[in-house]
């Protein structure tokens, strides 16, 4: 319901790596149910390392991690899920995706 609600109201929601803990899959259903035009991915760096790396500091090249489970959960290819959620991040912060060129 937060999220339908969010989701209405233009936000965008991101994925961290708790998403990808192996209790979690009731938090990547919600994820699922969101268009993939909405998704981030995350890093919660230095806390919570997603899967394989749990238990390590983390840091933020373990974003991939979290993006992998998170192309799984929409069924999608990783190279695939990556370029939709750099284009949703070039999105929705448009001025940084502006500097970047």
């Amino acid at each position: 319901a937060l999220a339908e609600a969010a989701l209405d109201l233009g936000f965008y929601l991101s994925m961290s790596g708790i998403a990808a803990f192996p209790k979690s899959q009731d938090l990547r259903d919600i994820f699922a149910a969101a268009p993939v035009d909405r998704i981030l991915v995350e890093t919660d760096a230095p806390y919570l390392a997603p899967p394989p790396n749990r238990g390590k500091r983390n840091e933020p090249s373990y974003v991939a991690d979290t993006a992998l489970k998170a192309a799984e959960v929409f069924g999608m290819d990783y190279k695939d899920f990556a370029a939709k959620t750099e284009a949703n991040f070039n999105r929705l912060f448009w001025k940084a995706a502006e500097w970047q060129n």
